[in-house]
């Protein structure tokens, strides 16, 4: 509402003094014709004292004043009233037009001197103001119409926010009753597809996206505790023994399983930091990185006891974090190595815009509906690709996070035998 009258009521201004200048022009034009009659008949004689006649519509006050002030003829309306203006046009400004009150009532008047000689006599043409300029009427009929428009806009406006912000106070509310505990609530989404349609629909995919990020930190934090609660059992158990048994207990081989647990909870805490790293975005120092160098150079530092076998084009180039990165290959490497039987398979290329990394092995590979489950954290698999012949179960989750921090995807292809993993990152 406050818009419209923003807009209507300077738009009424202006087309109040746009009609007024309009209208006076046209009065002025009509009394200027007249006068120009007139002096053009005493110019050639046809008048020179008594009646004049009346050539333009409307215009019906004509007089012809000497230098003195004296009427020295007159239209039949003009008859026995004083000059209609005391108006001498100059010799270099002979039309002058004007409004002004006096005997006559208020008028348009053109005032058009005869000569340029001190003596001329002056040619008044004039017409009574009409009622739409002599009164305030155009402004308040302006003035009417504008509030009623103002208003008629604000009632519809009134409507239509009512009507549009109804589903929005409703999604205020139903967003109310969402909390932490219960992320299963939706908002309603009105029908059609306006833009409050769309804003249900994106809360709705935030909140589903929400409620599975809740459930995945859930899982992954009964994953967790479980999998930390494993090697701490069996330290407690060992202590306890050696504590109740001093006598009966192998010092060393009790030393050697304690550090065995305590190097797998290190493992695991590492893990889960590095993934917390990732998923915040801590390490964000980006650089190009020649892909093909790193290989060779996380190779070259190994000892492997299974043959890696290598496929790598030159100089691919990639941009992201070089700890991130080398860690993501170690972990590749490193299921490759547990799971071969024979060999192992590397092969870097670049496939248009993105570098291919596949890392292969010849075990007993991975069925296609496992696929997906592989690379979330703690997966247990069946026993062939089982954490029992080591890792933490956080290894494959690295990668996944890491490429999906580079903007790329890491999934499992298929093979004639193992299981081939492809990471694709962007080139630089």
């Amino acid at each position: 509402m406050a818009v419209a009258a923003f807009v209507l009521i300077p738009a009424g201004v202006t087309g109040v003094l746009v009609t007024r200048s309009l209208v006076s022009k046209g009065l002025w034009k009509d009394t200027a014709d007249a006068g120009s009659a007139v002096t053009a008949a005493l110019r050639e004689g046809h008048l020179v004292t008594g009646r004049i006649p009346v050539t333009v519509d409307q215009v019906n006050l004509l007089q012809v004043v000497t230098r003195g002030g004296r009427v020295v003829a007159s239209s039949s309306a003009a008859d026995r009233l004083p000059p209609l203006a005391n108006v001498m046009p100059r010799p270099d400004r002979r039309v002058v037009d004007l409004s002004d009150c006096g005997a006559a009532g208020c008028v348009y008047l053109t005032a058009i001197r005869l000569s340029t000689a001190p003596d001329s006599m002056v040619v008044y043409a004039a017409r009574p103001t009409p009622g739409v300029l002599a009164t305030r009427a155009l402004e308040i009929a302006v003035a009417a119409q504008v509030a009623l428009v103002v208003a008629l806009v604000g009632w519809v406006t009134w409507l239509v926010t009512g009507r549009t912000m109804r589903p929005v106070a409703t999604m205020l509310t139903e967003l109310d009753a969402v909390n932490a505990t219960d992320l299963s609530r939706r908002v309603t989404v009105p029908e059609g597809k306006n833009e409050v349609a769309q804003l249900a629909r994106s809360i709705n995919s935030t909140l589903d996206r929400l409620e599975r990020s809740a459930e995945q930190q859930r899982q992954f934090a009964s994953d967790a505790s479980h999998e930390l609660r494993t090697p701490i059992a069996g330290l407690r158990a060992q202590l306890e023994s050696a504590q109740l048994y001093p006598e009966d207990t192998d010092l060393e081989a009790l030393v050697d399983s304690a550090l065995h647990d305590t190097d797998r909870l290190e493992a695991i805490m590492t893990d889960l930091l590095l993934l917390a790293r990732i998923g915040s975005r801590v390490d964000v120092a980006k650089e190009r990185i020649d892909l093909t160098k790193l290989v060779r150079e996380e190779l070259s530092g190994r000892q492997d006891k299974i043959p890696v076998r290598l496929q790598m084009t030159e100089g691919v180039v990639v941009e992201g974090v070089l700890m991130q990165l080398r860690r993501a290959l170690t972990n590749l490497l490193d299921n490759a190595q547990r799971h071969a039987e024979s060999s192992v398979a590397v092969s870097l290329h670049s496939d248009g815009d993105f570098a291919v990394l596949a890392v292969q092995d010849d075990g007993a590979g991975i069925s296609p509906a496992e696929r997906e489950r592989v690379f979330e954290r703690f997966t247990r698999l069946d026993a062939a690709r089982s954490r029992d012949a080591g890792g933490t179960g956080l290894g494959l989750a690295i990668v996944r996070d890491v490429a999906v921090a580079h903007r790329g995807d890491i999934r499992v292809d298929d093979s004639p035998r193992g299981a081939r993993f492809v990471l694709r990152l962007p080139l630089a």
